[in-house]
């Protein structure tokens, strides 16, 4: 019988390889002949792996094999079919030649329509991750391209680059997540359009016609790696819905490195925020008029760069348009030769970013309210022009409601320097002194906190107070003339 053990062991192969062999070109012809080549191999590959594992062999008492005692192989059942959507396996062109709009719309309907996994928001289907290839082509379209359902989540676009044709609309975006075509079968209507929806690793030309990527009252949404140009409205916008998260991104009206000679005639906003909640990071904007435009409350700024339309030429950076409860953090950003506008600011947070070419802060009065506003430990470079780091714009009414500020700890270069405290020493021989701190404080007439130390070598205890302040200025006088130091700070910030 040992001598027999080999001989039972090429028995085996031979009796596998044949198996296998009529098996798969069964296969093949019988799953070829459907039109799905991807799935034939997949499914081959599956059963040649089942037949080739070790145990299954080596198990196999050798008197109890025969060829005609082993199980015939079974078709696979339930094998999933891979949610992955090859935009050129649609028509789609790759060249960009030729429009692609119907292509990249029917991969789209597709994925849409996949088969849901549960565990998102009421209403929302979720896709189970299915992906949009664009294979890298660069493929132009003459219309949006837009979901055909609300109601869908976990699905994502990504890799290639879409350009819009001379045709397309105006006010279009080439990627537009709104709730335009028909609501999903069978569901009554969401609250949220769409969730977890993420464009990656693409680059967005609008031509000149239109916006880039619109997103309506959608919930978690991710923009990442994404290159927006050539845009005339808005290269991202975001309505209602809350938490979009844009990130490792380049938007520009024109494609620029700084310096541009038609800088003054750029146009359009890179990115328009008109919901809750939603943060942007690692973001260079580098030519709009205005960089990031904010009417909606608690969103975050950080890692952005800003050199779009330098203010001297009308431009903003970021500009917090949404007066009276503002709930904005901008950190560990890059104004460079444009401006922060904020209007009426409650609940502001703006620190560690760095002001290059006069750029600076400008508070804008609506109603005349500043409440809960920090600008702390930012750098600030100028052009020793004058310009202040943080400017009052009062043009509509004076700032009369004024709480909980602080401007301080900020290290300025060719630029004058703004604070709500100051300090101030003084040495002389008199009864008066006088500290006039207009040139530091931010607010005019307004200092609610005193706090000075009298130091003198005379042999008498002289009585000294503090007999006036107004205009910013304070005055502090004694009973009788002696030679002192005095030393003050004041505080526009104080709680009241």
């Amino acid at each position: 019988m040992a001598r027999m053990a080999p001989m039972w062991f090429i028995l085996v192969g031979l009796s596998c390889f044949f198996v296998t062999q009529a098996y798969g070109e069964n296969l093949l012809a019988r799953t070829i002949s459907g039109g799905n080549h991807h799935e034939t191999i997949f499914r081959l590959k599956a059963f040649k792996t089942s037949l080739t594992k070790h145990d299954s062999i080596v198990s196999l008492p050798p008197s109890s094999f025969s060829p005609s005692s082993s199980p015939s192989p079974q078709p696979l059942q339930g094998l999933n079919k891979p949610h992955v959507y090859l935009v050129t396996s649609y028509g789609a062109d790759p060249t960009g030649n030729s429009d692609s709009t119907e292509a990249l719309l029917a991969a789209i309907s597709d994925a849409a329509k996949g088969p849901s996994k549960g565990f998102l928001m009421k209403d929302i289907n979720d896709l189970g991750g299915a992906q949009i290839d664009l294979q890298g082509g660069n493929y132009m379209i003459s219309k949006p391209l837009q979901l055909p359902v609300a109601g869908v989540g976990n699905l994502m676009i990504h890799g290639g680059t879409i350009r819009a044709s001379n045709n397309f609309p105006s006010d279009g975006y080439l990627i537009d997540l709104s709730n335009t075509g028909e609501s999903k079968k069978g569901s009554t209507s969401t609250s949220y359009n769409y969730e977890y929806i993420t464009f990656k690793d693409l680059l967005l030309d609008s031509n000149f016609t239109g916006g880039g990527i619109s997103v309506i009252n959608s919930l978690r949404i991710n923009i990442d790696n994404c290159y927006i140009t050539h845009f005339t409205t808005t290269g991202i916008l975001v309505q209602s819905g809350h938490e979009t998260y844009i990130r490792n991104s380049f938007l520009g009206q024109h494609i620029t490195a700084g310096g541009d000679k038609k800088e003054r005639d750029f146009s359009g906003t890179g990115i328009s925020l008109q919901g809750n909640d939603n943060a942007v990071t690692d973001v260079v904007i580098f030519s709009a008029s205005i960089g990031i435009m904010v009417t909606g409350q608690a969103n975050t700024f950080s890692g952005v760069h800003c050199y779009n339309k330098a203010s001297g030429f009308g431009g903003t950076g970021i500009y917090l348009k949404l007066p009276g409860l503002t709930q904005t953090r901008i950190v560990n950003s890059y104004m460079d030769y444009t401006k922060i506008v904020v209007e009426d600011p409650v609940q502001v947070h703006i620190s560690s970013s760095f002001f290059l070419g006069d750029a600076n802060i400008v508070l804008k009065s609506i109603k005349g309210v500043v409440n809960g506003l920090s600008i702390v430990d930012n750098m600030f470079s100028g052009l020793n022009n004058g310009v202040e780091i943080v400017k009052l714009d009062q043009s509509n009414s004076p700032f009369n409601q004024i709480d909980q500020v602080f401007v301080a700890r900020n290290i300025v270069k060719g630029m004058n320097l703004k604070a709500t405290s100051a300090k101030m020493s003084m040495h002389g021989n008199g009864t008066s002194w006088i500290g006039d701190f207009n040139k530091i404080l931010l607010f005019p007439n307004l200092i609610k906190h005193v706090q000075y130390s009298l130091s003198t070598t005379s042999s008498t205890f002289p009585n000294h107070a503090l007999r006036n302040v107004s205009g910013n200025r304070i005055v502090i006088e004694t009973d009788e003339a002696v030679t002192a130091n005095v030393f003050v700070t004041v505080d526009q910030s104080i709680v009241s």
